[in-house]
């Protein structure tokens, strides 16, 4: 069995899931060797646990109100990855920040992607924070969740124009359709064994 086959991520979504929508039709496509083990979300009416029943993957609500404190909660989502056989955490629009105690759990195995060119902007306001300050490019990036906020190291981005009309949802919209594109990609880099981590530096195998 290669590396690629054994791989099953987990997807962990807070709203619309059209990250997610573009990593089940990639899978589907045969473009991502590897099987979406598990859908969460932490809430219950978040329109990506729509799109994972409609895609026959297993989708649960592990709501963070019914928690007391943030490590009850992630111990509760490790519970749901690990009954799965997860060995790919990948965050598709998941609001949530993870302590050490979740990220140490998956150390080296957490996807997330961002929609602005880090290390600029990160933070849950980027297309906001893009605007205002008056930058003439912005985009996406793909990388691996260190226990800071939008640290981990890049493994890989896409960038867009900023037009002088634009709103948040305009280059949202536009920095979204990169997303549908990157992270795809970057998960099947992953899924081949094609990433390799120095410190902050990725290298990706040809």
């Amino acid at each position: 069995m290669s590396e690629a086959q054994k791989q099953v991520l987990g997807v962990l979504a807070s709203g619309r899931g059209t990250d997610l929508q573009s990593i089940i039709d990639a899978v589907e496509r045969g473009e991502i060797h590897a099987m979406i083990g598990v859908v969460i979300s932490d809430n219950p009416d978040a329109f990506a646990l729509m799109r994972a029943k409609k895609a026959g993957i297993p989708a649960i609500c592990v709501n963070r109100k019914q928690y007391e404190g943030r490590e009850p909660f992630e111990e509760a989502l490790i519970k749901e990855l690990e009954a799965k056989g997860v060995t790919l955490v990948v965050l598709a629009g998941f609001m949530r920040i993870l302590t050490p105690l979740f990220v140490r759990h998956y150390k080296g195995r957490i996807l997330n992607i961002h929609p602005a060119l880090l290390p600029s902007f990160p933070g849950a306001h980027a297309h906001r924070d893009v605007l205002a300050y008056g930058v003439k490019v912005s985009g996406c990036t793909v990388h691996f969740v260190d226990e800071g906020t939008d640290s981990g190291p890049i493994i890989a981005q896409a960038a867009v124009p900023v037009l002088d009309d634009d709103t948040e949802s305009t280059l949202g919209a536009r920095v979204l359709e990169q997303e549908h594109k990157l992270y795809p990609q970057v998960i099947e880099w992953y899924c081949e064994g094609r990433l390799h981590v120095d410190g902050r530096h990725v290298r990706v195998d040809k």
